[in-house]
């Protein structure tokens, strides 16, 4: 699970990796040589997902500890992250030039950019056989978040392309409650379906169970 500042991902040549490395062991790297070891790191690691099998995730576009008084009085990571505008298309095409078209690679996609959901990600999801979505992450978990995300991702990724629901909180004791929410949400969106006659009631008894459990176990290969 790799929580950047951006979905950028590079494909550099070897030589061009140890020089990236050297410098970044010397703590000499600029900001944009450090960038790009983030997203060299994004691609050796899918590399490595692949032959491994693990299951990667991708959750970009928070700008971290916004509050500099916040961050002085208590530290990181104490509600001052605000979501940011993020590329998909350009930012992980050299990751999917190399590997996009593995089956044997899962990449799961978050953003906290809603705008993206039927430009960038949906597209994508939709083409490339190694994407798939996750479900709306952090600010969107909410039931008017949930919904936004089904309108605007479902009619080109459908939902096969995307994972169920998920929950990664620290909130223990709220996580059955967030799954509650999610599978409410996703029923509305079926029956709304159902009532406009765009799928039959036998396939919203059929994708009602896969949006809550099948499509996460298959994904995450459980």
């Amino acid at each position: 699970d790799h929580g950047h500042p951006t979905a950028s991902t590079c494909d550099l040549g070897e030589a061009e990796c140890e020089a990236l490395f050297a410098k970044a062991l010397k703590g000499v790297a600029s900001p944009a040589e450090a960038e790009t070891f983030r997203g060299q790191m994004l691609t050796e690691m899918a590399r490595m997902s692949l032959e491994d099998g693990l299951v990667m995730q991708i959750h970009p576009g928070s700008f971290r500890n916004h509050n500099p008084q916040i961050l002085g009085l208590f530290g990181r990571d104490k509600g001052a992250d605000i979501p940011t505008r993020t590329d998909y298309v350009r930012a992980l095409k050299p990751l999917l030039d190399r590997f996009g078209n593995e089956r044997g690679l899962t990449v799961i996609l978050f953003t906290l950019d809603e705008s993206v959901y039927a430009r960038e990600l949906a597209p994508l999801a939709g083409h490339y056989p190694v994407l798939k979505l996750g479900p709306p992450w952090w600010f969107h978990d909410s039931p008017e978040g949930m919904l936004r995300f089904r309108e605007q991702a479902t009619e080109t990724a459908g939902f096969y392309n995307t994972v169920g629901f998920n929950d990664d909180t620290r909130a223990f004791l709220s996580i059955p409650a967030r799954h509650d929410v999610a599978r409410r949400i996703d029923c509305r969106f079926l029956a709304r379906l159902v009532a406009e006659h765009r799928i039959g009631e036998d396939e919203a008894h059929e994708l009602a169970p896969e949006l809550a459990y099948g499509l996460a176990k298959k994904a995450y290969r459980l």
